[in-house]
């Protein structure tokens, strides 16, 4: 989770990210490379050494903004960090400005102790009881995981919005603050549907597949050559494809004419809007719907590979691969800045890459950097 959150501090922009560093970097200190993870219960080698950087970096925040220091609970340790000394409670001593943030399956007791709190977690187990896989799947039968690992990642994200709000405060009050996501929250936050659904209707939502419970038409449709979406959610867009399908009767009968009935009437739109789509290719479909309805072919990564459209927004990254002379290519940065863009500059570090480097320019001797490295608190 540590390196989702480092990753949404600089898809937000990289002036906030220097603001967090700037303290440190003044003394040749970079917060987010110096630092291995204290090394695996039980017996936490070179702890000690550990410790005493940490305090020193937390101790060590500019006056303009605080640090911020990440954590995780690693499966099985819910409280290494605190069983370290490296708990809130004891670095805000050293720096009452301390911006301090945790991901836990469940949260921290500190803001509310769940019954859970001592439950490892990951992707699915987030995805599950968060609600989303309750709602997704092809019949109400076959709940099913989302692909992309959104369990881990957007409540990462949610942490770099958490920390970039609590540093903004520590600007204008002096005072740091400990923020707490918890995957299931951050989970639960996205499939918010569900929590008024219920609470309006009295109905537990289930998955429907590729249809939408309220609105008609949005979702899925069949092509010659694979699927489209289409989410008309007005009436104004549904009177747009009407036409487009060669069906503007539909725009106009009572049975169609408002969402109201279209949902009661779901099988007749489908399908009147795959007998269209099925006579069709996707880019055959986009010329007839693009730009007129909200529309898009549902790609596969060879096809976003080819779309100009992630070339010209530089959404595809070449970056060096250690050990290959062939580059690999990852996703760019999604949020663009006028000002302070951000950009993919190079690849991820190794473990340890570039910490002798670091500790160097932070004005450790080579002799300490020995014996760090060999008391275990670094790599």
């Amino acid at each position: 989770m540590g390196q989702e959150a480092h990753v949404g501090i600089a898809q937000v922009g990289r002036g906030i990210e220097r603001d967090i560093r700037h303290g440190l970097a003044e003394r040749g200190v970079e917060h987010q490379q110096v630092f291995q993870r204290p090394a695996r219960q039980p017996e936490l080698r070179g702890i000690g050494v550990g410790r005493a950087q940490c305090h020193t970096a937390a101790g060590q925040a500019d006056v303009q903004a605080a640090v911020a220091f990440g954590q995780r609970a690693r499966r099985g340790v819910p409280h290494a960090h605190a069983h370290a000394g490296l708990a809130y409670e004891t670095l805000r001593e050293t720096n009452p400005r301390l911006v301090y943030g945790t991901v836990r399956g469940f949260g921290d007791p500190r803001s509310g102790e769940s019954p859970y709190a001592q439950w490892p977690a990951y992707d699915v187990v987030s995805q599950a009881m968060g609600g989303m896989m309750g709602i997704t799947g092809p019949d109400r039968d076959t709940p099913t995981k989302i692909g992309p690992g959104v369990g881990d990642t957007v409540p990462a994200l949610m942490l770099c919005i958490g920390i970039l709000a609590a540093v903004h405060r520590t600007r204008e009050t002096g005072e740091g603050q400990f923020v707490d996501v918890a995957m299931t929250d951050a989970v639960l936050a996205m499939c918010e549907r569900i929590v008024y659904q219920t609470s309006y209707t009295g109905t537990v939502p289930a998955p429907e597949g590729n249809r939408h419970p309220l609105l008609c038409r949005f979702g899925l449709f069949r092509a010659r050559d694979g699927h489209v979406s289409i989410a008309c959610a007005t009436d104004a867009f549904w009177a747009k494809l009407a036409h487009a399908l060669g069906r503007p009767d539909m725009a106009t009968d009572e049975d169609f004419a408002t969402n109201a009935a279209r949902v009661r009437n779901a099988q007749q739109v489908i399908d009147a809007i795959e007998t269209f789509s099925t006579a069709r290719t996707k880019e055959e479909i986009a010329q007839c719907l693009g730009g007129k309805v909200p529309f898009g072919p549902v790609y596969t990564s060879a096809e976003i590979f080819e779309d100009p459209h992630y070339r010209v927004r530089e959404m595809l990254v070449d970056v060096e691969q250690p050990g290959s002379a062939t580059p690999v290519r990852i996703a760019g940065v999604p949020i663009k800045l006028s000002a302070t863009p951000g950009a993919v500059r190079q690849r991820a570090p190794m473990l340890g890459e570039h910490t002798e480097a670091i500790l160097l320019a932070a004005g450790y001797a080579k002799q300490e950097i020995v014996d760090m490295r060999a008391a275990g608190a670094i790599r």
